[in-house]
């Protein structure tokens, strides 16, 4: 198989919710040689995309969301291992995620969560549905530098605004960077509410959160 064949069967895989055959996929991409993140960034990263795209326009249903996803991380957990020794080894910083509460839509965080784990984040992921101040008490028990929240609703990306507002009334604003996403959310919200970045998808968030952490 080339390369490109990889990256299609990959994306293919976890569109199929297939977990055997993403496993395959990736120890494929091993023997060949092949870059793991290329194959994680362009392979099953679209096909988890993609699940999201069928899951919103309801030709995809929730377990089998959940089954796709399982097969991707299955699948990335792989591909981790055979990173190489200096990226593995290097530690990016602390991130806490979450959806906000009342928002049970989640697919993109996760995708978000496990790219930021492959570039050497250790990653607290709440969920969905999480209250506010589980963002907070997490943050400090955790000694996080980042904490990023998701909202696909406009009722419940107010409660990104509100976040703010709990982490300076915690006293742990000015240690701790913010970003926030989700389709509803846009750079004028983040600009608005205070927030340190905001990401349009996974691959970006992952550079913003770097780039936060390293400034």
């Amino acid at each position: 198989m080339t390369e490109n064949d990889i990256l299609e069967a990959a994306k293919q895989a976890v569109v199929a919710a297939d977990e055997e055959k993403a496993i395959e996929v990736a120890r494929q991409a091993v023997a060949l040689g092949l870059d793991p993140l290329r194959v994680i960034n362009e392979g099953f990263t679209p096909g988890m995309r993609q699940v999201g795209d069928l899951f919103e326009r309801g030709t995809m249903f929730l377990p089998e969301v959940i089954i796709a996803s399982e097969a991707m991380v299955a699948a990335v957990a792989i591909l981790e291992e055979n990173l190489p020794a200096e990226q593995k080894e290097k530690q990016a910083g602390i991130a806490v995620l979450g959806t906000i509460e009342g928002d049970v839509h989640d697919i993109g965080k996760g995708i978000v969560a496990t790219l930021m784990r492959v570039y050497g984040f250790k990653v607290h992921d709440l969920g969905r549905d999480v209250p506010l101040q589980r963002f907070v008490d997490e943050a400090k028990s955790s000694g996080a530098q980042l904490v990023g929240s998701s909202a696909l609703m406009t009722t419940t990306m107010v409660g990104q605004k509100q976040l703010e507002k709990l982490l300076k009334e915690a006293g742990i604003r000015e240690q701790v960077k913010t970003m926030v996403g989700g389709a509803v959310v846009t750079q004028y919200w983040a600009d608005k509410i205070g927030a340190d970045a905001y990401a349009e998808n996974a691959q970006e968030a992952v550079a913003k959160a770097l780039e936060l952490v390293e400034g």
